[in-house]
């Protein structure tokens, strides 16, 4: 590892010019988190209806053959993925039996970390301290050293030789079914596959690489890697069981069209019901909801201290000020971030579903009022006077 420091000093003018720029930026920012979210209330609720038409609409049936009658309907089935030819990565010259078969590669790398520690100063001015570290670390794709700070002493290659790959196999078959190229992109569970040997790898493989641990080495000492080695790593997807809700079309699937326009088509591992792949779905949409809706907080958090910065950059002339005003203003920014993302979702659900939005933003409201009145009530009764009145 290798440091190089800079140092930079910025002006109180400078500063307050780029925290205008900045709470410009932040009212933009606003405006992209508001619509964010009101978006996200709507996808919710449609994914919501879609999965709850399907779950109203499926249909179980074998896999061992195709009907007629459930031609166009919403199917659930179980059943054994299976595939014909091996697939083969022809460089390396590796086979697999499966659904997929993954090369990783990775090469080994300079790497650039930077540090910033920023310190106010009398007058309002920051001096801002960089250090740039270098460190060497496997990466999957080439990192651009002429871009580094200190270029010269951490020079990376350009190209790799080998690149992450996938080969899928077609046609996967599903009991008489056919699975469609969307379905098949689905199914996961990755295992490690172990090179045995580079014999019928290409000539330009065998010829440079080496085995190490079930992995292609090109290098001299795997135990001791330099920057522009590679290794390479396979995986693959192996057939099984697994569980499919989609619309039957002929010995295939295609997307469940529902009523809002929406789409439904599942894909788990193992045999699973079609009441829990639905519950599954759901689970996930909640999942995705809350953490859009945490993003968008923050997201409104940010923008509001951009734009409260500049008042910020203003009062840190005293430094010790300036420390201060900022963490109020990050306080004042959450709060505010907070009221416009309640704001939105509960105006969101009043557009997507007006009877529990309507609900919600009137008990909001009264938990409001109760706060207000309670923050405005009296602490106590008036103290007793202590002394008697004078005699008259």
């Amino acid at each position: 590892m290798s440091d190089y420091v800079e140092v930079t000093r910025r002006g109180l003018g400078s500063r307050g010019k780029d925290s205008i720029g900045g709470a410009l930026f932040g009212v933009l920012l606003v405006l992209v988190g508001t619509v964010l979210l009101f978006w996200n209330e709507g996808r919710a609720v449609k994914r919501y209806k879609d999965l709850k038409e399907g779950a109203g609409a499926v249909v179980s049936i074998p896999s061992d053959k195709v009907d007629p009658a459930t031609e166009g309907k919403l199917v659930h089935l179980t059943g054994e993925t299976k595939t014909g030819a091996a697939l083969k990565d022809e460089a390396f010259g590796v086979t697999a039996q499966a659904v997929k078969l993954i090369r990783e590669a990775e090469m080994y790398q300079w790497t650039e970390v930077v540090r910033t520690e920023t310190k106010n100063k009398v007058g309002g001015g920051t001096e801002e301290v960089k250090t740039y570290s270098y460190e060497k670390e496997w990466r999957d794709s080439p990192v651009d050293s002429s871009r580094f700070k200190v270029a010269s002493d951490h020079r990376n290659p350009t190209e790799m030789k080998y690149r992450d790959t996938t080969s899928t196999a077609s046609p996967v078959t599903f009991g008489a079914f056919t699975l469609p190229d969307f379905l098949v992109a689905r199914i996961g569970g990755a295992r490690p596959l172990a090179v045995e040997s580079l014999e019928t790898a290409a000539q330009e493989v065998r010829s440079t690489a080496k085995l190490d641990s079930g992995l292609v080495y090109f290098g001299n000492d795997p135990k001791s890697p330099v920057v522009g080695d590679l290794r390479v790593r396979f995986l693959s997807v192996p057939t099984g069981p697994a569980s499919v809700v989609a619309q039957q079309s002929g010995s295939t699937f295609v997307p469940y069209k529902t009523k809002t326009g929406g789409s439904v088509d599942l894909l788990e591992p193992g045999h699973v019901s079609a009441a829990d792949m639905f519950q599954m779905a759901q689970d996930r949409n909640k999942m995705l909801t809350w953490a859009i809706r945490v993003g968008g907080f923050f997201l409104l958090g940010m923008a509001f201290s951009m734009i409260l910065r500049p008042i910020a950059v203003l009062a840190s002339i005293l430094p010790f000020l300036g420390r201060l005003v900022g963490t109020g203003t990050t306080i004042v920014a959450f709060l505010l971030a907070g009221i416009v993302w309640g704001l939105t979702v509960s105006f969101a659900w009043i557009f997507y579903r007006p009877i529990l939005g309507i609900i919600i933003l009137a008990v909001t409201v009264f938990l409001l009022i109760l706060v207000v009145k309670r923050l405005r009530r009296p602490a106590g009764p008036p103290p007793l006077q202590t002394t008697p009145p004078p005699l008259a």
